[in-house]
């Protein structure tokens, strides 16, 4: 098989996956709009209840109150559902990371920021159903992998960002190593966190908070 070939068979295969998990009509009426965000709603609600394995077509239909036929005016299938989910919840960890932007970073004290960053972070694992079954299916179907590759790309870049205007002046390569280390560690411990109550989430926060803390303050002293 020639490279050109291979190209094109790839670029065929990339359209043809985007096309199974795009929505059968773009919803741009009100109605259709606020369907749409119910089907995703009650999958999320679903999720939690029975699982990905459980999960089907049939099931969200009826508990949304409509027929299978009419669910697939949304949505082809149920993969195409949890990659709306998916890339609903990429919008509000994408917002958090603007709101980080907008901070005055430099200007703020390292134990402030890192409190109000893994604050802000929590929030939007906490906002989004079933997130520790979401992230799960994102990293292990196939169809939705690239969602994962996503949110990775999108919070190292940022947060590499944000550390070089933390202080931390190191090679992008070396910035983006720290950040899917912060990556790594946050996210690990934020899908422990969300199901964890009172004073044992507060003091899993606190952990956290002095692990990254001492990471980051590390190598602000070997920059100096």
């Amino acid at each position: 098989m020639t490279a050109n070939f291979q190209d094109r068979a790839l670029t065929e295969k990339t359209r043809k996956k985007s096309q199974d998990l795009a929505p059968r009509n773009a919803p741009v009426q009100g109605r259709s709009k606020k369907r749409s965000k119910e089907i995703i709603d009650v999958t999320g609600e679903l999720l939690e209840r029975v699982g990905l394995d459980d999960l089907n077509t049939i099931l969200i239909a009826k508990e949304v109150g409509i027929s299978v036929g009419s669910l697939y005016h949304y949505f082809p299938n149920k993969h195409a559902i949890l990659y709306a989910m998916g890339s609903r919840w990429l919008e509000t960890v994408e917002a958090a990371l603007d709101q980080i932007a907008s901070w005055p970073v430099e200007a703020m004290p390292m134990d402030e920021l890192v409190e109000q960053m893994l604050s802000l972070k929590l929030n939007t694992y906490k906002r989004q159903k079933a997130i520790l079954t979401l992230v799960q299916a994102m990293f292990s179907v196939p169809e939705l992998r690239e969602l994962d590759d996503q949110h990775d790309e999108l919070e190292i870049s940022r947060m590499a960002e944000v550390f070089k205007r933390m202080g931390i002046q190191r090679h992008l390569k070396e910035r983006e190593r720290l950040g899917r280390l912060y990556l790594e560690v946050t996210h690990s411990v934020m899908l422990v966190v969300v199901n964890q109550k009172g004073e044992r989430a507060k003091r899993t926060m606190a952990d956290l908070q002095m692990i990254i803390c001492n990471l980051l303050n590390q190598h602000l002293s070997d920059a100096e």
